[in-house]
């Protein structure tokens, strides 16, 4: 099996002296969905800034798709698409003028970008609040649509921090399905991050449990379960990091 992401003895330490990676190494697979689950400061963010190209490491090497984030940051942003945390949309665009908008970011063909914005308006499941401007949308629907327009583009690897973070179930239900059919109907590669560890069992293939910078434990959720004799992955975390809590 091929590898999407290829993560060694990545460390970064802030101007600060805080460090917010601490040797994490870890592998994505093609066409699997990856999660990297842990509370809030374990690190996540700053991992997935890294792979995006948007931070620097400060040690190890960080391979996407082939190329090195640091040497070769141009050919990874040409492969990847990436979803941060807080990230917006614009408010006096439509929710279909800002998918146009993001089609023609990545092609000048216009039956790519028609192809683009119909799966655009398919993923976000917003009927027809995909006319209305974005200022008009709840918090959900604003990261249903932004999620939709990370897959749309048909990226080689997608990043995505935290996609249902602060979602009602409805909404949360509705990326959670996104995220996991349209990886698995058109191959892409998903890495995402959540501490949201029960939900991460149903989503994820394979999950790296993180916590203070570092990777505690790697696996699918089922063999996790197993080997830790827990019911969720909840009860993993726990016994891995409980004591150091």
């Amino acid at each position: 099996m091929s590898i999407a992401v290829d993560v060694r003895d990545l460390v970064k330490i802030y101007p600060n002296g805080v460090k917010g990676v601490d040797g994490a190494t870890f592998s994505v697979y093609d066409g699997e969905i990856f999660g990297l689950i842990g509370p809030n400061g374990a690190g996540k963010t700053t991992t997935l800034r890294i792979i995006a190209t948007i931070l620097q490491p400060t040690r190890g090497t960080v391979i996407v798709g082939g190329y090195d984030v640091v040497r070769e940051a141009d050919k990874v942003r040409r492969i990847i698409s990436y979803l941060p945390e807080e990230a917006g949309g614009y408010k006096y665009l439509t929710g279909r003028e800002f998918l146009e908008f993001i089609a023609r970011l990545y092609s000048s063909r216009e039956s790519e970008v028609v192809s683009m914005v119909d799966e655009g308006i398919r993923l976000s499941g917003l009927g027809d609040r995909i006319n209305d401007k974005i200022k008009s949308y709840s918090k959900g629907m604003l990261r249903r649509l932004l999620v939709a327009k990370t897959l749309m583009v048909k990226p080689k690897i997608a990043i995505l921090d935290e996609p249902t973070a602060g979602l009602d179930v409805v909404n949360a239900v509705h990326v959670r399905n996104a995220i996991r059919s349209y990886a698995k109907e058109k191959g892409v590669t998903v890495l995402m991050s959540s501490h949201n560890m029960l939900e991460v069992e149903y989503l994820c293939d394979r999950v790296a449990i993180i916590h203070n910078g570092k990777i505690m434990e790697i696996g699918s959720p089922r063999e996790l379960k197993e080997k830790y004799s827990a019911e969720n992955l909840e009860e993993v975390f726990i016994k891995l990091v409980g004591e150091r809590i």
